[in-house]
């Protein structure tokens, strides 16, 4: 009788996970036709020889990554647009400014995504 039981709710399970997965690809295809968003972030006012200088134009660039990738931290998208969108975005941001200071604080500020949320 038992076996039964569960050969009715097989098929149950595995339509609400077609459906699960179905919805997951529609969601990660939506925003494939969308326009690259950006913003430039400028720093003409700061003196990036300085530490200081370097940590406000770091501060800026993650500001400018979150509004662009519209990151919300307690969305359940939240790890997969931190992966796929704030830390590139930041990561393409440090490198075109070129700046060691900059880099160095980023390569030491680049845990993982999960960490990443929390300390902010």
């Amino acid at each position: 009788m038992k076996s039964n039981v569960k050969s009715d709710n097989c098929p149950l399970f595995a339509y609400s996970v077609a459906i699960a997965l179905a919805c997951l690809l529609v969601d990660s295809n939506a925003f494939a036709s969308d326009p690259i968003r950006s913003e430039t972030v400028k720093f003409a006012d700061l003196q990036v020889d300085t530490s200081a200088g370097v940590e406000v134009l770091y501060r800026r660039i993650q500001s400018a990554a979150r509004r662009v990738c519209s990151y919300d931290a307690t969305s359940i998208q939240g790890p997969s647009v931190w992966q796929n969108c704030v830390r590139p975005a930041v990561d393409a941001a440090v490198a075109k400014v070129n700046n060691p200071q900059l880099t160095a604080i980023h390569t030491g500020r680049n845990p993982s995504p999960a960490t990443a949320m929390i300390e902010k």
